[in-house]
């Protein structure tokens, strides 16, 4: 089971504490996934999901609000997965039109449902609705992203609003003949998740966050560590260098004594930091150690050793 589909099960459990969220819900899931039918020049309305208990939620909600009679079959997806796919049928009649009506699902297309959606509570369920009927969020391990399919560039419009209405800055695109509604940044995820009771989710994103923001800040010091442990390395390497060709070609006893000094702390220490041969040498300052054994390099090149690495 997919992250996303672990997410609609979930939500696909909770309990509304009112009618008007039932109805905000059954608003939102069925103008993006339901479809209206005539038959006998009355109304009825089709349902179709892979999810079971989405199923049963909606067939509950339309019979005890609406009185009307429901059918349900049991097909198989064409896709691989091969799941179960159930089509809801409300069949056609008087009391359709009524909760076609009262829910304003003609009408959705052309302005938000105000009335309906009166209550922040309401306004929640709704977008709870329209997740279940057409959304989709992508797994935390991975890239950030939660979007909501529609057919309808309005209703996309409609979406945004009352999200907006909440505190979830969402963004729209079309696709082809659909039109997505998407979030990218993790904290409108977060919040949207949050919003319509999808909780466990919620965890799963912060814990996410958690993780990604301390191995960023591991990959971080691992870097500049790996950085620094080679510019040390560079530049022993070049002073070592340098301190052998003046050796060889000049004499180092002819240097002054706190320079000869560096020299010896320098080979008795060959992969250390400056910090460290400071610490050796008696405590001198690093741009003390650092003139001293440049002092060696410079001789060294005006002998003609070539600098094949730079000093850090």
């Amino acid at each position: 089971m997919s992250f996303a589909e672990k997410v609609r099960n979930n939500l696909s459990r909770i309990e509304n504490s009112s009618a008007d969220e039932d109805k905000a819900e059954l608003l939102g899931l069925l103008k993006m996934s339901g479809s209206i039918i005539v038959r006998d020049r009355l109304p009825g309305i089709k349902f179709v999901t892979e999810n079971a208990a989405l199923a049963r939620r909606v067939i509950r909600t339309i019979k005890n609000y609406y009185g009307v009679q429901t059918q349900i079959v049991v097909g198989r997806a064409r896709r691989l997965k091969k799941n179960n796919v159930y089509q809801v049928l409300v069949v056609p009649s008087p009391a359709v039109a009524q909760a076609l009506d009262e829910l304003r699902l003609i009408t959705l297309d052309v302005e938000e449902p105000k009335q309906i959606l009166r209550r922040t509570d309401a306004k929640k369920a709704f977008l709870r609705g329209a997740f279940l009927g057409g959304g989709t969020v992508n797994s935390p391990c991975g890239q950030y992203h939660l979007e909501l399919v529609t057919g309808s560039e309005s209703f996309a419009r409609i979406l945004i609003s009352v999200m907006r209405s909440v505190g979830v800055r969402g963004k729209t695109v079309s696709r082809g003949d659909k039109f997505v509604v998407y979030l990218k940044k993790v904290e409108n995820i977060v919040l949207f998740l949050g919003l319509i009771g999808a909780y466990s989710a919620v965890l799963e994103f912060e814990n996410s966050r958690v993780l990604k923001d301390v191995r960023k800040n591991v990959n971080r010091v691992v870097n500049c560590e790996t950085a620094n442990l080679s510019k040390v390395a560079k530049a022993a390497a070049l002073h070592i260098r340098a301190i052998s060709y003046v050796e060889e070609h000049y004499g180092l006893v002819t240097l002054p004594k706190n320079v000869q000094d560096a020299a010896k702390t320098r080979l008795l220490l060959p992969e250390a930091s400056l910090a460290e041969l400071c610490e050796q040498f008696g405590g001198i300052s690093k741009s003390s150690m650092s003139m001293y054994l440049k002092r060696i390099v410079d001789l060294a090149v005006s002998l003609g050793m070539k600098k094949e690495y730079e000093q850090c």
